[in-house]
């Protein structure tokens, strides 16, 4: 029968219907559609199958789920595992997955036993080597994948990236564009890349003869046409520009009341009603419970008949969980609050104004650099466990990591490498409250020193995560200039930092001025340092979670030429 494509599954799901009418006197558990070549999945007591028009098995075999055809190729799941038949029920290679997907232009997405995703080709072979969190469908001869990290890119059909650029999430493309989003909302993408506009969206659809429909971050809802141009609007914003602008004003209140409620405790008193959590934490009972009402708008906390609870959320701010951010709390609305207060003074051309000498201040209090260092250490954790993958050159050798806190980085970066020896490169009153793990005394050696002075040690590779952010561009080239020193020949330094595009990361970088004089930077400023620094191997700009990682090297010959301090 040649008119299986006009089927239809019954509602009932126990057979197939043409013109409304059964196509054939058999019922079973549950059938789906018809495809290419005429078979469709069905299930009865026998186990899982295909079937023909007439309702007839195509095959003998029996396994616990089938699904549709694709390409002639069906997915199958059996006792030893999940691969793809022929229309005959013959395998189509003798690997077993954990899970399979379809086959689309040419290509299928499956899932290892070891929980990764890769593409296969239609012999059942892996297309590429590298395996990755998440694969999706091939479509318009390309797929998007999911690294480690969380961000996804595109690959060709054979498996190579399509360009440099990573997203928190990604499409595929439609009619030669990509719906993608960044840290600033959803846009639209060429294949390079590139956004076609330079504003962002609460979602956007594929474009549809050159046009596409978008949420706005205010709750309208517009089509645009491919340069991000407005066509027509279709829904008012929810909430008004001063709305919006108003609530940005008064960020302030979450930051004071996440502070309020690190240095109170108050978290760790729950679960409690008002009364309990007032007396253990010696507080207005009524004041309290307005305290806990704003937590509760915020997210950390939620309400049971008289009783509060900490949410998920909420228990990252409790100093026992194992990603504290207690102490990041009080860090940002404590440490850096105030400093805010400078910034109209920073800008100002005629200003007086001098960077506050963050890390000096800190080191007068004990607590504070403990604290601090407790609150980079859940950053640091959060950032950093898939380093050693963008590293795959970092096998042996020296790695020395200057200004690495408590050593969260480095001590997992050796974990990975056990031929790695580590130097961890500290302000003195930093060093010395640093505890290295019992695993790794023989391999970890924590050195007190002045970024600035020249570093006692020799190294085959230098690490410097989110150090330069911290400094003007004349103190980072002096760093780099002992980085370089501490190289040993064709040693690299390999720097952590965010990149500045478009406007993204405009807030952080006046954090950094205000708090410390330092700067956020762009891709063209750290390659300009490089230089100056006589870090003269090619830069490589690697994606990394949210922020890049940039490895440079150096010569085997020629450091003295690096003696140039000046920054234009």
């Amino acid at each position: 029968m040649s008119d299986w494509a006009k089927t239809r599954v019954a509602l009932d799901r126990t057979h197939h219907l043409l013109d409304g009418a059964p196509l054939y006197s058999e019922r079973f558990t549950e059938v789906l559609s018809f495809h290419a070549p005429g078979l469709a999945a069905a299930l009865d007591a026998s186990g899982a199958f295909h079937i023909d028009t007439a309702g007839r098995a195509a095959y003998s075999r029996r396994f616990r789920r089938t699904f549709g055809f694709y390409e002639a190729l069906a997915a199958v799941e059996s006792e030893d595992g999940a691969f793809h038949v022929r229309p005959d029920g013959s395998a189509l290679a003798g690997v077993r997955h954990a899970w399979c997907g379809n086959f689309q232009d040419g290509r299928c997405t499956v899932r290892g036993t070891d929980g990764r995703y890769f593409h296969i080709d239609r012999e059942g072979s892996a297309v590429y080597g590298e395996r990755y969190a998440y694969a999706g469908d091939y479509r318009e001869g390309s797929a998007v994948v999911q690294e480690g990290s969380g961000l996804h890119l595109h690959i060709d059909r054979d498996g190579r990236p399509l360009n440099a650029r990573r997203f928190l999430d990604l499409d595929v493309f439609h009619k030669g564009y990509a719906r993608a989003r960044d840290a600033r909302g959803w846009h639209h993408v060429d294949r390079d890349g590139a956004p076609l506009y330079p504003h962002r969206f609460a979602a956007v659809e594929p474009f549809y003869n050159g046009q596409s429909r978008v949420e706005r971050e205010d709750g309208a809802l517009a089509v645009i046409d491919e340069r991000g141009e407005t066509v027509c609007e279709l829904r008012p914003p929810s909430r008004t520009e001063l709305e919006g602008l108003s609530g940005e004003m008064v960020g302030f209140w979450r930051t004071q009341t996440l502070c309020a409620a690190a240095e109170l405790r108050i978290l760790e008193v729950l679960p409690a009603t008002v009364a309990h959590v007032a007396e253990q934490r010696a507080l207005r009972p009524d004041r309290c419970a307005r305290l806990l009402r704003a937590l509760g708008e915020v997210g950390l906390v939620e309400r049971e008949g008289d009783t509060w609870k900490v949410t998920r959320r909420g228990a990252l701010l409790t100093p026992a969980h194992p990603m504290s951010l207690h102490d990041a709390a009080l860090h940002w609305g404590r440490d850096c609050y105030g400093l805010w207060e400078e910034l109209p003074a920073a800008l100002r051309q005629d200003t007086r104004w001098e960077p506050p000498r963050f890390f000096e201040a800190l080191a007068k209090a004990p607590e504070r650099v403990a604290s601090y260092h407790r609150a980079m250490a859940t950053y640091a954790r959060h950032d950093y466990t898939d380093l050693a993958e963008y590293l795959p050159e970092l096998t042996r050798g020296v790695v020395l990591d200057a200004g690495g806190g408590s050593g969260t980085l480095l001590c997992e970066l050796l974990r990975r490498r056990p031929e790695l020896q580590g130097v961890l490169l500290e302000r003195p009153e930093v060093a010395r409250s640093v505890e290295v793990p019992p695993d790794l005394r023989e391999r970890l050696t924590v050195l007190p020193g002045d970024f600035f002075a020249p570093w006692s040690v020799q190294a085959d590779a230098v690490i410097l995560a989110r150090v330069l952010h911290d400094w003007d561009d004349a103190d980072a080239l002096r760093i780099l200039h002992r980085a370089r020193e501490a190289l040993r020949p064709g040693g690299r330094v390999h720097v952590i930092e965010m990149l500045l595009e478009g406007v993204s990361g405009g807030l952080l970088d006046l954090h950094m001025l205000v708090t410390t004089g330092g700067r956020e930077r762009t891709g063209a400023e750290f390659r300009k340092l490089f230089e100056l620094a006589g870090l003269d191997a090619p830069l490589q700009r690697v994606p990394y979670g949210t922020r890049a990682l940039l490895s440079t090297g150096v010569s085997q010959h020629g450091k003295e030429a690096a003696n140039d301090s000046r920054v234009g």
